[in-house]
C-alpha cells in the first residue's frame, strides 16, 4: 500500500506539465500583444512626443521582462519538478538550463519582479503630473516592498546555504 501511494504521488508531478505548457500559450499571447503595440506606434511615431514614446518603449521593455520570466519559470519549473528536458546534441541550449534549482529560480523571479516594478514605477514618475500624490506614495511603497522582499529572500537563502555548508 505504501509503495502504491508513493508511486502515485511521484507520478502526480506530471499534473504540472499542462500548467507549464499553459505558460507557453501565455507567452504566445504576450508576444501577440507586444507586436500589436509595436504596429500601433509605428505609424504614429513622428506624431508622438518624446515622453509618450518613452512610455510606450518602457511598456515594451516590461513585456520583454515578463516574457523572460515566463520562459524561466516554464523551463526551470518543468526541469525541477516534472522531468529533464531532452535537447538534441548540437541544438542551441540555454546556458542556465539544468543549473537552476528551485531556490535560484525563486531568486530570479524575485529579481524580475523588482525589475518589472522599477520600470512600472519609472512610467508612473514620467507621468507624475497626471497621478495624484497619494497614489505616487503607494506606488513607491509597493515597489519598496518588492525590493525588501527580494532582499530578505536572498538573505535568508544565503543563511540557509551557509548553514548547510
Amino acid at each position: 500500500m505504501e509503495r502504491l501511494i508513493e508511486n502515485a504521488m511521484y507520478a502526480s508531478r506530471w499534473l504540472l506539465a499542462p500548467i507549464y505548457f499553459g505558460l507557453s500559450i501565455a507567452l504566445f499571447a504576450l508576444a501577440l500583444k507586444f507586436f500589436q503595440e509595436v504596429f500601433h506606434i509605428l505609424p504614429n511615431v513622428f506624431a508622438m512626443t518624446e515622453a509618450n514614446l518613452i512610455l510606450v518603449l518602457l511598456s515594451l521593455i516590461d513585456m520583454a521582462l515578463v516574457g523572460g520570466l515566463l520562459v524561466m519559470v516554464m523551463l526551470s519549473g518543468y526541469e525541477n519538478f516534472v522531468s529533464q528536458l531532452n535537447i538534441r546534441e548540437g541544438t542551441e541550449k540555454l546556458s542556465w538550463l539544468g543549473k537552476m534549482d528551485s531556490s535560484s529560480l525563486k531568486m530570479k523571479v524575485a529579481a524580475s519582479i523588482v525589475a518589472i516594478s522599477s520600470i512600472h514605477l519609472l512610467k508612473v514618475f514620467m507621468d507624475a503630473k497626471n497621478v495624484p500624490e497619494s497614489k505616487l506614495m503607494w506606488y513607491v511603497i509597493i515597489h519598496l516592498t518588492f525590493v525588501g522582499s527580494a532582499f530578505a529572500m536572498g538573505y535568508l537563502d544565503k543563511l540557509t546555504k551557509y548553514e548547510k555548508d
